[in-house]
């Protein structure tokens, strides 16, 4: 089970873009990456077409690694650890490991 999801927001703690937020785009459980809007970007020729007309080069986000981020705290804007708990109806629960808060 992959504790980042979808729309979470994270920062870099390694890498070029170390201590940038940005939030979740997309989640590649089976490569353990995830995608963050404007982290991690990369310049990619492409050419004439349709929806690029002149060509050139254009921005994308590349996946990273999901051990190169941390979850942030939404109530202190810090990155912090997390753990799952299951509650007694056997839903999960999302909690920070420093102030045991659901996050």
């Amino acid at each position: 089970m992959l504790r980042i999801k979808r729309d979470d927001k994270v920062m870099v703690i390694t890498g070029k873009d170390k201590g940038k937020t940005g939030k979740v785009i997309k989640v590649l459980t089976a490569d353990r990456k995830l995608v963050v809007e404007n982290i991690n970007l990369i310049k990619k020729a492409v050419k004439k077409s349709d929806q690029y007309p002149n060509g050139g080069f254009i921005e994308i986000e590349k996946p990273l690694s999901i051990s190169n981020v941390m979850l942030v705290d939404p109530k202190s804007n810090k990155p912090v650890r997390m753990k799952v708990k299951t509650l007694k109806d056997g839903t999960k629960v999302r909690l920070s490991a420093k102030t045991g808060e659901t996050i």
